[in-house]
């Protein structure tokens, strides 16, 4: 999926033991600006080229893909413009701005900056401008942007998870040749999830803090976008929910920079843990699912 192209690339950048300082210590907006400016000219030029780059542009057009991958790929675009808000307001939070200066500025940029690349599917002779993704573009903003304006928390997170399938195999050139094309390409490994904070809700309680409820959606048998297609060719797709536990890495506290980024990424990933899974085959368990 490109969006987690240009996900990571800004993590990385936003991850400079620079950027992510004290809490106290308060980052200069012109440098936000210049760190955020060098991982949006990346992404956007990665994306130019490894994702448009074989096939060039063509005329703008429009392209209803809401039918397409059982919808996983929609719920792909609203993680990467929540994780956006989510990097964007903790660090503009550091800076002179108010915390709902710096949470409208984050989450109206989280979606503004995504929307380059849509104009470019628009453009591409294989896609089209598809509102669909600019929904999802603005659920993933909105889900973040509302819990803070209710709660000042994020008491329901949006993570994924991934696991190689078999059906990558069948169209490499489509869902990938590699692990990390497949990560991005293979809709059939993905899986997101809504991960609750028990303890958010109740804070007068016992519950342990790090311990989250999650609920998950995924799909399998997609080895090609549509249904029909699918069909066609012999394969039948089908949808896939999860509740499971989950790990909140908010809760650990350290002092320690690096631990703290790595916490920090790491609470973006749906990590093993015990699940319980429901599809059209039925009701089943799974030890350890990811």
């Amino acid at each position: 999926m490109r969006f987690f192209i240009s996900l990571l690339i800004t993590i990385a950048l936003c991850s400079n033991p620079k950027m992510m300082r004290a809490q106290q210590d308060s980052i200069e907006v012109k440098k936000i600006a210049l760190y955020g400016g060098i991982g949006y000219a990346a992404s956007l030029t990665a994306l130019s080229v490894g994702w448009y780059g074989e096939n060039g542009f063509d005329r703008f057009k429009f392209f209803n893909d809401n039918a397409e991958w059982n919808q996983v790929d929609k719920f792909g675009h609203a993680f990467t413009t929540y994780q956006l808000s989510r990097i964007g307001y903790d660090l503009l939070r550091r800076t002179n701005l108010t915390d709902r200066q710096a949470l409208l500025w984050s989450t109206g940029m989280s979606f503004a900056l995504l929307l380059p690349v849509e104009i470019l599917d628009g453009f591409s002779p294989d896609y089209g401008f598809s509102y669909g993704d600019l929904i999802a573009n603005a659920a993933g903003s909105g889900l973040f942007l509302g819990q803070e304006l209710l709660w000042q928390e994020q008491r329901v997170k949006l993570k994924f998870s991934f696991h190689q399938t078999s059906y990558a195999n069948i169209r490499l050139e489509l869902l990938g040749e590699n692990l990390l094309q497949q990560v991005l390409k293979d809709y059939n490994g993905q899986t997101y999830w809504l991960s609750f904070d028990i303890h958010a809700f109740m804070k007068a309680s016992s519950f342990p803090k790090w311990l989250n409820l999650a609920v998950g959606y995924g799909a399998k048998g997609m080895v090609y976008a549509r249904e029909n297609e699918n069909n066609i060719n012999g394969y039948t797709s089908h949808r896939q929910y999860y509740l499971g536990i989950d790990f909140d890495f908010s809760s650990i506290e350290t002092r320690k920079r690096w631990l703290k980024t790595l916490l920090y990424v790491a609470d973006m990933i749906k990590w093993p843990a015990p699940a319980i899974e429901l599809s059209k085959n039925g009701v089943k368990g799974h030890l350890l699912y990811y």
